[in-house]
């Protein structure tokens, strides 16, 4: 590669930390201050950077908050797909991965509740804000083809990670789980459960 290349390739590099860095001072700022609190001058304070900077990157407060609403539903996404494709107890999965909001997943939880929320009012959010909900949705037609029940599933995974939220107390699993399951409408909720009820006595 000639040395034009590697200068091109050194600057993007450095242009895709750039945007990490901010994108990581606003989570940071989410956590800590909700997303009302989000502002270029707050994301460039958090980010140890002058305010032009954040705004070179990210020109519109929305185009700000889209990325880092993205980041965090990209993630979360990425695990409740993992589970619908590979778990074979999806609703178990699913379950602990609701009560990870309790404890190590709460500051991330947290963020993307605070930006889903503002979704409401901002519509540039709303196609991102509704990533989760469909992976959710996704799963749950790995456990059945009721579309109400789907819709059933989605809501309660919604609610429980919003009191899990606001209780701020460990959370209960085998209770998360039997709400996931009754949202189904009591079915068994893996394909081995399926199977052995399937099979001969």
């Amino acid at each position: 590669m000639d040395a034009g290349g590697s200068a091109t390739d050194g600057r993007r590099a450095r242009g895709q930390r750039r945007r990490a860095e901010i994108i990581a001072a606003t989570l940071a700022v989410v956590r800590r201050e909700g997303a009302a609190g989000v502002t270029h001058r707050a994301v460039a304070k958090e980010a140890d950077i002058p305010t032009s900077l954040s705004t070179y990157y990210f020109a519109t407060l929305d185009d700000l908050l889209v990325a880092a609403l993205s980041s965090v539903a990209d993630a979360y996404t990425a695990r409740i797909r993992a589970i619908a494709d590979e778990h074979e107890d999806k609703l178990g999965g699913l379950a602990a991965l609701i009560a990870d909001s309790a404890g190590p997943d709460r500051d991330r939880a947290l963020a993307e509740r605070e930006l889903c929320t503002l979704a409401a009012r901002r519509p540039a959010l709303r196609p991102v804000a509704r990533y989760w909900r469909e992976s959710v949705a996704e799963l749950a037609g790995h456990l059945t083809d009721d579309p109400r029940a789907v819709a059933a599933f989605v809501a309660a995974a919604d609610g429980l990670c919003t009191a899990i939220l606001i209780e701020n107390a460990p959370a209960d699993l085998d209770y998360i789980r039997a709400v996931l399951e009754q949202a189904l409408g009591g079915r068994p909720h893996d394909e081995a459960a399926r199977g052995a009820a399937a099979a001969p006595a």
